[in-house]
């Protein structure tokens, strides 16, 4: 797939999940709804791989460095932005994760070697500050709830959870692959390792439990097929091959769909600045990812 494909295909896949994660919010505790979405997406995930005659072999100290991951990229990020969300606005929490455009340029750097461009920097703070404005009654409000700083620190303990879960599924993926283990293998046994102590977490809270709606379990699906396998694996290829800061370029937009379909399904109505911020976002996309022309040869 081109590297649009797979930035566009994790963005509109993630923004949808948004309004589908409603129909999750019932009975079932959160922990629960997180693992059955993991360990339905990690048997997938290996069973593909197996059925195409893939690797599965990983070392005792890469399996310890498997759970630590999914323990912190399927277990830790997720939980994280469903607590904040029971203390602050949903639209706080999207901009939060923008940050994860900064987190994943500074990792990029760090382990990867790949330096950050002043227009890219730019590009990203222009979009972070579009996605403030879009949210910017959300945020104004924020202020008058209780434990709103509890919120807060969720959220952001989330978005580091994920940018740490970034570095450790592709640095492994790296490690790995001179032996014939793909990408596939390495997020698939991340899930399941993650859903292992998702589950663990369910039994000590007296669980698991179910929801026998077919609203549950329809979207169950939808999360774990679409919002599991097929956008983890495009984020992570994409990821691979244009580098971890670009590939976080998706936190800015998905909030931007993610509204559109809250448009459409929720009745919600953009303002002025909401437009405005939409706008911005969309600017620095382009900003970003448009091609550089190189410098005129002076004779």
């Amino acid at each position: 797939m081109s590297s649009r494909w797979l930035f566009w295909t994790p963005t509109l896949i993630w923004a949808s999940t948004w309004h589908v994660i409603l129909y999750q919010l019932g009975p079932v505790p959160i922990v629960d709804s997180v693992a059955y979405r993991f360990g339905l997406a990690a048997l997938l995930l290996l069973g593909w791989v197996l059925l195409q005659r893939g690797s599965l072999r990983f070392t005792p100290r890469e399996h310890a460095v498997l759970a630590l991951t999914g323990a912190i990229q399927y277990g830790l990020n997720y939980l994280g932005v469903y607590w904040a969300e029971r203390y602050i606005p949903s639209g706080l929490v999207a901009v939060l994760f923008t940050l994860m455009v900064f987190g994943n340029a500074l990792t990029g750097a760090l382990f990867f070697g790949q330096p950050v461009t002043r227009r890219f920097a730019a590009a990203a703070t222009v979009g972070v500050l579009g996605v403030v404005l879009v949210f910017a009654p959300e945020i104004a409000g924020a202020s008058e709830r209780a434990d709103a700083g509890l919120g807060l620190l969720f959220g952001l303990g989330a978005v580091v959870a994920a940018v740490l879960g970034n570095v450790g599924t592709l640095r492994m993926a790296q490690r790995v692959r001179p032996r014939g283990v793909g990408l596939a293998a390495v997020i698939g046994m991340g899930m399941a390792w993650g859903c292992a102590l998702l589950l663990a977490g369910a039994v000590a809270g007296g669980g698991p439990h179910w929801d026998p709606r077919a609203s549950y379990g329809l979207s169950l699906l939808y999360l774990a097929v679409f919002g599991s396998v097929v956008a983890f694996l495009a984020y992570f290829r994409l990821a691979e091959r244009e580098g971890p800061a670009r590939a976080s370029l998706t936190s800015i937009i998905i909030p931007v769909v993610a509204l559109a379909v809250s448009a459409a399904l929720e009745g919600w109505r953009p303002g002025l600045l909401s437009w405005l911020g939409m706008a911005l976002c969309l600017a620095s996309l382009w900003f970003a990812t448009r091609t550089q022309r190189p410098a005129p040869s002076v004779a």
